[in-house]
């Protein structure tokens, strides 16, 4: 049985993937909840939402992703940071998923990699979960009916969690396993409904697609100036830094919230909708992100809800820290229709510091920001990751090391040509802890972190007085409108200075040791940037 629109000569069987019981091809979103409620999949929310759980698995699985191992792609995979799997071994992982899927009903979304229509990519998603379809439906972007006639897949991801790999015969590390095969153009994922795994995958394959073609793939949300998308601005940054609180601002146009390129004409989302954490989501702060739990259509990940009134609790982390809701671009009221942008004026590189040491802004020269970007360090933050509790400092190279399938030199040589090229303005913003390390202070008032990157994108804070930071290098401000000056000083936050400074020193020695796998491969200029 099929349903919805397909490309004719493209059916799963055409691909070689027969004996399925039933597959559904691109349906829209009310087919998609109206099977999920039918399957059992979750619950259908208020203002028609669909409530789910993940189960076991309420974050991504970064130890259980393999590359196949083969000479295309043998010196180009960074392979320190990517575990490899032998040919042979996806073979049999894909050939005893298939068998496991057979008569089973299946549910296929084709859909974009990308709003550059030069640069897309064209994915086939192949779900065993309906919610699941409806997820990356909303997540990538969306063929017209138009398109999906004559739409040819260059990559296929299968998602089948009820299947478990074998880590002997498939080579694996345990019974879940994300497996990207560059010859077969082919993801398998099996055993973890955790739905990030599918947005996350393809945003692995751009990461290494996209820069042998000369264009920057970023972990980073985007946004441009009402009516200027020449007027632009990217956020890198890691899951729970604030990509997607802090570039959806009402004074500006919303490009995207976590994935984009940065091509030879301007920057370009990879989705087509968000991935917004709502633990402790306040609808006064953010209330169109908060507007989305209570959306038709929208997928309300692990949420804790009253089983008889279907309200949702915001607080509640029982289940997980990484609580989320996704959803369509158009249901932000200023998202750009195109979610393109021109070549960005501002770069900024996004931290979340445990330490309490740096500041909540600083400008950073492209020399720094090489080395900031290089060195990626933020903490991780509950629940982004399996087994994280809480905050722990960590170094992600490109902010999103987990991502990058070649080496950190091959993203920061072309971020450090586009910066040269473009000449934007680079700057680091501290949304962690000031006023003391994790346990003793508290997280960074995020009305100041706004009040700051207004001043940064508005042109304002450039012209005022900066004071050069004794532990960085960089430059930080002295004041800022609507800022209390200490806050622009960690030092003066801290009840006790020496016990500041200990932890500075303890943080630049940090940032030195992790530095050190990098000098061999930069430029003399980001070398001297780099802290003795």
């Amino acid at each position: 049985m099929t349903a919805g629109r397909v490309n004719p000569k493209q059916r799963l069987e055409d691909q070689g993937i027969t004996g399925l019981g039933s597959v559904s091809y691109n349906l829209i979103e009310p087919a998609l909840v109206e099977c999920a409620i039918k399957r059992g999949e979750g619950t259908l929310g208020k203002g028609g939402a669909f409530l789910v759980s993940t189960g076991k698995f309420t974050g991504r699985s970064p130890k259980d992703k393999f590359v196949v191992r083969t000479p295309s792609v043998e010196d180009s995979i960074w392979w320190d940071n990517n575990a490899p799997m032998e040919a042979e071994a996806f073979d049999r992982l894909y050939d005893d998923m298939t068998a496991h899927m057979k008569g089973g009903e299946f549910f296929v979304q084709d859909l974009y990699g990308g709003a550059d229509a030069t640069h897309r990519l064209d994915v086939r998603v192949v779900s065993e979960l309906a919610w699941h379809n409806l997820f990356i439906r909303h997540m990538l972007r969306r063929p017209s009916r138009e398109e999906l006639d004559s739409f040819v897949p260059q990559w296929t991801i299968i998602n089948c969690p009820s299947f478990k790999a074998d880590p002997v015969r498939h080579g694996c590390r345990t019974d879940t396993v994300i497996a990207m095969n560059f010859d077969r153009k082919m993801i398998l994922i099996a055993n973890t409904e955790y739905a990030g795994e599918n947005k996350k995958s393809v945003f692995s394959l751009l990461n290494y697609i996209l820069p042998g073609k000369g264009v920057m793939a970023m972990h980073c949300s985007a946004n441009h100036a009402i009516d200027n998308p020449d007027d632009s601005a990217i956020f890198f940054g890691l899951s729970g830094t604030g990509k997607t609180t802090l570039s959806a601002c009402a004074t500006r146009t919303l490009i995207g919230d976590d994935e984009h390129g940065w091509s030879e004409n301007g920057i370009f989302n990879f989705e087509g909708g968000c991935y917004a954490k709502t633990i402790k989501l306040d609808p006064k702060a953010e209330p169109e992100i908060y507007a989305t739990t209570s959306r038709f259509g929208s997928v309300v990940e692990n949420m804790v809800f009253d089983p008889e009134t279907l309200e949702l609790d915001f607080d509640d982390n029982s289940l997980t820290d990484n609580t989320r809701v996704a959803y369509p671009l158009d249901a932000i009221s200023n998202a750009s229709e195109t979610s393109l942008g021109g070549h960005p004026k501002h770069i900024i590189m996004l931290t979340c510091d445990a330490f309490s040491v740096l500041p909540p802004i600083a400008r950073l020269t492209p020399a720094q920001a090489m080395y900031h970007f290089l060195s990626g360090f933020t903490s991780k933050v509950a629940g982004t990751e399996r087994g994280v509790t809480e905050p722990e400092p960590t170094f992600s190279t490109c902010f999103g090391a987990p991502f990058m399938p070649r080496r950190p030199e091959v993203y920061g040589k072309l971020l450090q040509e586009k910066i040269h090229d473009h000449g934007a303005t680079c700057w680091l913003v501290n949304t962690g802890w000031t006023g003391g390390a994790y346990g003793t202070g508290s997280r960074m008032p995020i009305r100041a972190t706004r009040a700051l990157l207004n001043a940064a994108l508005n042109g304002s804070l450039a012209e005022g007085e900066f004071r050069r930071d004794e532990n960085f290098g960089f430059d930080v401000p002295v004041a800022v409108d609507g800022v209390a000056d200490v806050l622009l000083d960690p030092r003066r936050t801290w009840q006790d200075a020496a016990a500041y400074d200990a932890q500075a020193r303890k943080l630049v020695q940090m940032f030195s040791d992790n530095f050190a796998q990098y000098v061999p491969f930069i430029d003399d200029d980001v070398k001297a940037a780099a802290i003795d």
